[in-house]
């Protein structure tokens, strides 16, 4: 039976968030992915990728898997009326709800987090809680049928993850091994806490900009919750 996959693409993604667990969809047998936004024009990632979307918010079909990676872009995408209420009605009746890195973020605007654990990248977990989420530090990290990956290359192992929740460990396992996944990394300061102290302030200073939008944005979210009780 086909799986049905669906990937926001929207400007400012963050390339690696959406083409890392691209890549595990559409190595699994009987996959269709679709890359989805407002219209089918080229739009231009965080890191000046450019890339095309497939089908729009109108004509997407029902999604068995819906996910929303991150990215400078997010921060938009949280007052978005129409990317919140796509992403609320396909995840009704998908069978799993994702998200990679940041994108969780976009979950909690669409009121998909409430009393969920979840997990996003380590410079956003704080956020989390805003949208009634039990912020919870991971890879990946599951609660029943919600998915959330942390930072940009957790997609990668988010995407195995949900190849075998889907069609079994063995799957996972030749998918994993045709992408020669074996990471050997050559530093270790892919976590705040085994980074250098020179490193992580200046790993913070350069996120400073995005993470200050942001949270503006999400004190104003806050403040219009509040405002409608």
């Amino acid at each position: 039976m086909t799986i049905r996959f669906g990937l926001l693409a929207f400007p400012g993604v963050q390339q690696l968030d959406l083409t890392a667990p691209y890549e595990v969809f559409a190595s699994m047998d009987d996959a269709e992915v679709h890359l989805v936004w407002k219209d089918t024009s080229p739009i231009v990632s965080a890191t000046k990728l450019v890339l095309q979307p497939t089908t729009t918010f109108a004509e997407c079909p029902p999604l068995d898997v819906i996910c929303v990676p991150g990215g400078v872009g997010v921060n938009a995408l949280l007052e978005d009326t129409a990317v919140l209420s796509f992403v609320r009605e396909q995840a009704a009746q998908a069978r799993f709800v994702t998200s990679v890195c940041t994108g969780s973020l976009v979950l909690g605007a669409a009121g998909l987090l409430k009393g969920k654990k979840a997990t996003t990248h380590w410079n956003a977990l704080d956020f989390l809680e805003n949208f009634g989420a039990v912020a919870t530090p991971g890879r990946v990290v599951r609660d029943g049928n919600l998915f959330t990956a942390g930072g940009v290359t957790a997609g990668i192992d988010f995407g195995l993850t949900i190849v075998a929740a889907l069609r079994g460990r063995e799957e996972a396992e030749a998918i994993q091994l045709s992408l020669e996944y074996a990471p050997e990394p050559p530093f270790h300061s892919g976590l705040p806490e085994k980074a250098s102290v020179e490193v992580l302030a200046r790993t913070r200073q350069r996120l400073a900009g995005s993470r200050m939008a942001r949270q503006a944005i999400i004190a104003r979210l806050a403040a219009a919750r509040h405002g409608a009780e």
